[in-house]
């Protein structure tokens, strides 16, 4: 078998490795397998093509464009998975363990593209939050706004996770409108490779949007400004190295880290076993230690149960793992396969080594597959008798398929021991009882990114433990990195710069493309109803005639939907109250005359009322009163080829010009 070549892709142009590449070797046979690494990388033209080229390509595109990308590029991958499966099958990596990395970032992806659909708008400019009143009579308003960097992000990826640690980085980088130069580690990188080729081939990717160094990243970092970012997974120490580069700290270089964190479940006093709970715990961890050989920066690290079931905790976990088929990852039949290389397989064996000296062993598999040609490795399971003074086990992580069993004493005790990890991507929490939730949740909260909780009436549902989703936050504090990503629109906008904006409703809103109120209403030239999506211009106003509300209408009302609460009802129980004067109208008879007085009942462009949001009444309209309604083209947003969604603002006033009731309404309109 030929040795591959692992290129760079660098200014538009494919870089093969040279003589300073290093050797990787399949982690199945333990042989030669490829070559990566060039130390002629020109990185200041990397950084200056993607700055000049790919980054004003992609700021000239508008979010929904960005999202429409993102999906064209999933789409093109998924038709060609298999041959990144087949690559993958050299990192030691089983076919299940593809749907988690390769799978899991062509979803990561889709649901990016989704996102920026459906929660951003068809604009250059991100509104972050509803407008600040600046003043008594709204002629002067503050607005944050989020606008693309105008550098480069540069991503260093982990070596577990080839495909999906760089397409959960790539995805809100690009739809942010910022160019990426992916770093992938080495040992796996010729899998990420093979991944951007088939991105960058399909045609989709403005040039300079993409670029990738196999191999070192040379002097890089020392070129990076203000308007670039890093974003970096890996170990806690190589994380400290890299935000220390005095490039990063003098120019205030945005830089998050998810680094190595040993994560900790903890079984609920109440999942005795024979409970549901508590096989549901031995099922968890035991996929957290053997998926992806336990090379997973989620995996469960530290099993915490009450004392009073450890033992059978312990014998539990024993049977499972003994029993996990371990060997080629092609086979069907294989469970797990190797770690990603032998040196992966010599660091997991000693600091196994290190924590079988502060615990007993429960599983020992130090000799298992010595012989083996790749690089295999059993899993491992340690009882740490005196975990309040046990150092190793709180602190130092085998990144391999192996975990260390403790025993609590109480839920406080339990929350102690699983904040002793200093900070970590994930707690989790197996238990049927919501005081034990709410309480460890609480006291765990602070030290963890994520808390994952299940049992009896979530498990067929549940994502697991080690699931890092792209809806939400994926990061921690402390020896987790202190960093985010992912977390839905929240990732996007780690790549944009927050601005306060203030001025007149009329400069805001030609900003942010949102029509505010304050802003000039311009008179509609035909009903709006009767115009295309195409025709409807944000500001665009049609001021509707008054209409009496007459206390037959609110008695009719009342009587008609089954409303008869006193404040419509009974005139003096109403003057009681010290928010009317009186009887008064209901709410939703006033929204329903607002409808009867704007809609434009003849077939035309709308297509379907979709919803309201944000309704509020201010003042109470009692029976003898005139509503009107200004009815005002909010925002515009293209859905398909064939309709887009139109927010409408609609402010009804009394007969003295004084707001009763306010909502955006949502309309699907025809092109």
């Amino acid at each position: 078998m030929s040795i591959l070549q692992v290129a760079s892709f660098a200014a538009g142009q494919w870089i093969a490795p040279n003589a300073s590449a290093r050797r990787i070797d399949c982690a199945i046979t333990g042989a030669l397998f490829a070559q990566a690494g060039n130390d002629t990388l020109n990185v200041q033209a990397m950084l200056d093509y993607a700055r000049t080229k790919g980054a004003p390509a992609l700021r000239q595109m508008t979010f929904h464009d960005r999202a429409r990308l993102l999906k064209a590029l999933a789409l093109h991958l998924r038709a060609h998975r298999q041959a990144l499966y087949d690559l993958s099958f050299h990192t030691g990596a089983t076919q299940t363990d593809h749907l988690i990395d390769i799978d899991g970032g062509i979803g990561t992806m889709l649901v990016y593209a989704s996102k920026g659909r459906r929660e951003m708008p068809d604009s250059t400019v991100y509104p972050d939050g509803d407008p600040e009143q600046l003043s008594r009579n709204d002629s002067f308003l503050g607005q944050h706004i989020c606008t693309p960097l105008q550098g480069v992000a540069v991503h260093i990826n982990a070596f577990n996770f080839p495909v999906w640690g760089m397409l959960e980085k790539l995805a809100p980088t690009l739809l942010a409108g910022v160019p990426a130069i992916v770093k992938p580690a080495t040992s796996s990188c010729y899998v990420t490779e093979h991944c951007v080729r088939l991105m960058l081939d399909s045609g989709l990717l403005p040039d300079g949007a993409l670029q990738l160094v196999s191999g070192g990243l040379g002097d890089m970092l020392d070129h990076l400004t203000c308007q670039d970012a890093v974003s970096f997974t890996g170990s806690a120490n190589t994380a400290l190295k890299l935000r220390s580069t005095p490039a990063i700290l003098q120019n205030a270089v945005r830089f998050t880290a998810e680094a190595d964190s040993l994560n900790a479940s903890i079984l609920g006093p109440d999942a005795a076993p024979g409970t549901p709970e508590f096989d549901l715990f031995i099922t968890e961890v035991t996929q957290e230690i053997s998926t992806k050989a336990g090379q997973k920066c989620t995996a469960i690290r530290r099993i915490l149960a009450p004392e009073s079931h450890l033992e059978a905790v312990g014998e539990a976990l024993r049977q499972r793992l003994s029993n996990i088929k371990i060997g080629d990852p092609r086979a069907k039949e294989t469970q797990m396969g190797a770690l990603v290389s032998g040196a992966q397989k010599a660091d997991v064996l000693a600091k196994a080594a290190l924590l079988a000296t502060e615990c007993d062993t429960l599983l020992d598999t130090f000799d298992a597959f010595n012989d083996a040609k790749g690089a295999f490795v059993a899993p491992m399971l340690f009882h740490c008798t005196s975990p309040d003074t046990a150092i190793h086990a709180h602190e130092t992580e085998a990144f391999g398929p192996v975990s260390t069993l403790m025993g609590y004493r109480d839920i406080d005790h339990a929350i102690a021991l699983a904040n002793k990890g200093q900070g970590s991507l994930v707690t989790s929490l197996i238990t049927h009882d919501t005081e034990v939730a709410r309480h460890i949740a609480l006291g765990c909260a602070a030290f963890n990114g994520r808390i994952y909780i299940n049992n009896r009436d979530s498990m067929a549902e549940a994502t697991g433990h080690g699931a890092p989703l792209p809806h939400m936050t994926h990061g921690g504090p402390g020896r987790a990195g202190g960093g985010e990503e992912l977390g839905g629109i929240r990732a996007v906008k780690h790549y944009m710069q927050r601005t306060a904006i203030q001025g007149s409703p009329d400069m805001l809103s030609s900003i942010t493309g949102k029509w505010l109120p304050g802003t000039m209403q311009e008179p509609a030239p035909a009903h709006p109803f009767t115009r295309r999506f195409g025709e409807l211009q944000i500001g665009e106003t049609l001021h509707t005639p008054s209409r009496e509300v007459t206390l037959e209408d609110v008695e009719h009302f009342a009587h008609f939907t089954g409303d008869t609460f006193y404040a419509h009802m009974d005139e003096a129980a109403a003057a009681r109250n010290p928010f009317f004067p009186g009887r008064v109208a209901h709410g939703y008879l006033l929204l329903s005359f607002a409808a009867g007085l704007f809609v434009e009942p003849n077939e035309g462009p709308v297509l379907a009322n979709t919803g309201l949001d944000n309704l509020r009444f201010m003042k109470p309209v009692v029976p003898g009163d005139s509503i009107k309604v200004a009815l005002t083209v909010k925002q515009k947003t293209k859905r398909n080829e064939d309709y887009g969604e139109v927010r409408w603002h609609v402010h009804l006033t009394n007969q003295d010009d004084d707001a009763v009731a306010e909502y955006v309404l949502l309309t699907m309109v025809a092109f």
